[in-house]
C-alpha cells in the first residue's frame, strides 16, 4: 500500500512538473514572438522603422493609384497570368497591405520516413505596398504549434524579417531543437515561402508591386521578385479554370545548418473560395523533388483569413 501511494505522488510531482514547464515555456515562446512581430509590423506602420526598408522595391509605384488593382497594368503580361488576375480579382479591388493565415494541418519531421505531426498555426504577412503614406518591406512570421505528443508541443516559427531568415524550434518552448538565424541561403529560402504563399494575397503578384512576369507555355509563366541583394524566380503553374495549381522553385536549401542540400520545391494550392473579393485557396502543400520523385512534408488547411488592406 505504502508502495502504492509513493508511486501515485511521484506520477503527480511528475505531471505538475510538465505542467509547470508547459506554463512557463508558453509565456516565454509568447514573449519572444510578440518581439519578432513588433520587427515584422514596423515595416508596415513606418517606411523608416526596424523592418523597414529605406526605398521602395526597384519597380513599385510611388503614386497613390498603386493602392487598388487597375486592369489595365495586365496589358503585357503572359496570357495566363492575365487569366489569372482576371479570375481572382476585380477591377478596382483594395491592395493587400497584411494578412493573417490562421492554419490547422499535419507536417513530416522526417526526410527519410513517414513522421507526421499534427500543427496549428498563425502567420502574419506584410506585403512590399508601396503608396502615398508608407514603403514596406515584405516579410511574414508563422508561428506554429507542433504536437509532438500529446501534452508535449513544439513550438516553431518560420519568418523573414528585414532581409534575414529565421527558424527556430524549441520544446516546449524552452528547449531549442533549431535556431538559424541571418542572410544567405536562409534569407532567400524564407524569401522563397513568402514569394510562392501569394496565392493567399494575390494583389502581391502584380506588376505594380514590383512583380515581373515572363510566359513558358500556355498553362505557366515565371515570376521574379527582388528585395535587398535577393532576386528569386519562381515558376508559377495555373489550372485549367485559370487558378494557380502549383509554384515551384529549381534550388531551395532542404535542412538546416552545416546539413543542408539544394533541392527543386514545390507548393500545391487547391479549394479556392471567394473571400474578400477574391479568389483564394484554402488548402496548401509543400514538397520537396527528391531523386525518388516528390515528397510532400506540409498539408494544411486555411481555417481563418483576414487582411488589411491599403487605404
Amino acid at each position: 500500500m505504502t508502495w502504492l501511494l509513493w508511486t501515485g505522488v511521484g506520477v503527480g510531482v511528475v505531471v505538475l512538473a510538465a505542467v509547470a514547464l508547459r506554463a512557463v515555456g508558453a509565456r516565454q515562446w509568447a514573449d519572444l514572438m510578440r518581439g519578432h512581430s513588433g520587427q515584422l509590423e514596423a515595416a508596415r506602420v513606418d517606411g523608416t522603422g526596424h523592418a523597414a526598408s529605406s526605398t521602395p522595391p526597384p519597380t513599385a509605384p510611388t503614386s497613390p493609384s498603386a493602392v487598388r488593382f487597375d486592369a489595365r497594368e495586365l496589358g503585357g503580361l503572359p496570357a495566363p497570368v492575365q487569366r489569372y488576375f482576371r479570375a481572382v480579382l476585380k477591377n478596382g479591388q483594395p491592395i493587400i497591405a497584411a494578412a493573417t493565415v490562421e492554419m490547422t494541418g499535419t507536417i513530416n519531421l522526417s526526410a527519410s520516413a513517414e513522421q507526421w505531426k499534427p500543427f496549428t498555426s498563425h502567420q502574419r504577412v506584410i506585403n512590399s505596398v508601396v503608396g502615398s503614406h508608407a514603403v514596406a518591406r515584405p516579410g511574414f512570421l508563422w508561428n506554429a504549434q507542433v504536437d509532438m505528443f500529446p501534452g508535449v508541443p513544439v513550438h516553431v516559427q518560420d519568418s523573414y524579417i528585414a532581409g534575414q531568415g529565421r527558424l527556430i524550434a524549441k520544446l516546449l518552448g524552452l528547449f531549442t531543437v533549431a535556431n538559424a538565424h541571418g542572410g544567405g541561403e536562409l534569407a532567400r529560402g524564407e524569401l522563397m515561402r513568402y514569394f510562392a504563399e501569394t496565392a493567399w494575397y494575390p494583389t502581391a503578384l502584380l506588376p505594380s508591386q514590383g512583380v515581373r512576369w515572363v510566359g513558358v507555355d500556355e498553362r505557366s509563366a515565371k515570376a521574379t521578385l527582388v528585395d535587398g541583394p535577393i532576386t528569386l524566380s519562381l515558376l508559377f503553374r495555373f489550372n485549367e479554370v485559370n487558378l494557380i495549381a502549383s509554384v515551384r522553385a529549381e534550388a531551395r536549401a532542404a535542412g538546416v545548418g552545416k546539413d543542408r542540400v539544394m533541392l527543386p520545391w514545390d507548393c500545391g494550392f487547391s479549394n479556392y473560395q471567394p473571400h474578400s473579393g477574391m479568389l483564394i485557396p484554402m488548402a496548401g502543400e509543400a514538397a520537396w523533388v527528391r531523386p525518388e520523385g516528390r515528397k510532400p512534408y506540409f498539408v494544411g488547411q486555411v481555417k481563418k483569413l483576414s487582411y488589411g488592406f491599403f487605404p
